[in-house]
């Protein structure tokens, strides 16, 4: 597949150059472009960035961080079951707990919420950093879903990171979580209020949390450039009319009747005066 020229490799993280190492020089590079194109194309571009992963794998599947990379491009297009077995090869190759949660997260996407909440209370969960157990409960509380245990993904959301006031990265998602599984079993004034304090967090739109809050109040947006569109239409339909109006041909305005009686009449006139001053002439001659 194509790489832009201005991707060299060096854009990747340190840690992953440094796995990259173990590789050739050469192929080292082009795995690094590689999987600097996945890192680029993963929200724009998935299917993109999942072509890029698979030619990261084909050229160096034996290093973690490409079976990491190929796990997320496919988690990125729903197939889980390929997203699960990249994550645990990865898991395998460096022994690490940072991607339970989102192998958690592909169980839940294969149908299987249950084995998810199995996942959630596993000893694992307790190895991770504090990102990875907010990730864990948001998934957890995913799973209660899928088995329509609504009160208990509420139960399941309720925390002391929910509660804080400090703002961290998991913050909005964490808030717009809660308040949608509030809404879910129609406690719609609690999910209005959390709803509107995952929008104050939410500072990268991560979250869709404004236009929920405004689709509670009633308030309806309207698309300028729609509109704008619409009155080019109806600019253009004028327009047409009267090109239409200036093309049209002339048509003769019809004689009436009774005018072209009076014409015959004028010139029978003229036939019986004609008749009458030849017939004077003969008399002469």
């Amino acid at each position: 597949m194509p790489i832009p020229e201005d991707v060299t490799g060096d854009e990747i993280d340190k840690d992953v150059r440094q796995e990259l190492q173990s590789l050739p020089k050469t192929l080292a590079e082009d795995v690094a472009r590689n999987l600097v194109m996945v890192a680029r194309l993963i929200d724009e571009d998935p299917e993109g960035a999942y072509g890029y992963s698979k030619v990261a794998l084909r050229l160096a599947s034996r290093v973690a961080a490409v079976r990491e990379a190929a796990g997320f491009a496919a988690y990125a297009n729903q197939k889980y079951s390929e997203a699960l077995a990249e994550f645990r090869a990865a898991r395998r190759m460096t022994g690490g707990v940072e991607l339970w949660p989102v192998m958690a997260d592909c169980e839940r996407g294969l149908g299987r919420p249950e084995k998810a909440l199995d996942m959630a209370g596993a000893p694992e969960v307790h190895k991770l950093d504090k990102a990875g157990q907010v990730e864990m409960r948001l998934v957890a509380a995913g799973a209660r879903r899928d088995m329509d245990q609504l009160d208990a993904a509420i139960v399941t959301l309720q925390s002391s990171e929910l509660a804080s006031n400090s703002i961290q990265p998991w913050t909005a998602r964490l808030r717009y979580a809660y308040a949608d599984a509030l809404l879910a079993v129609g406690r719609e004034g609690e999910a209005r209020e959390w709803f509107a304090k995952a929008v104050e967090a939410d500072r990268d739109g991560s979250t869709d949390a404004s236009d929920r809050l405004a689709e509670m109040d009633g308030v309806e947006f309207v698309d300028a450039l729609d509109e704008d569109e619409h009155e080019g239409e109806g600019d253009s339909a004028e327009a047409k009319a009267t090109d239409a109006d200036a093309e049209a041909p002339e048509v003769p305005e019809a004689k009436a009747p009774e005018a072209e009686a009076d014409d015959s009449a004028d010139d029978d006139l003229v036939d019986d005066e004609g008749d009458t001053e030849r017939a004077e002439q003969r008399d002469k001659d």
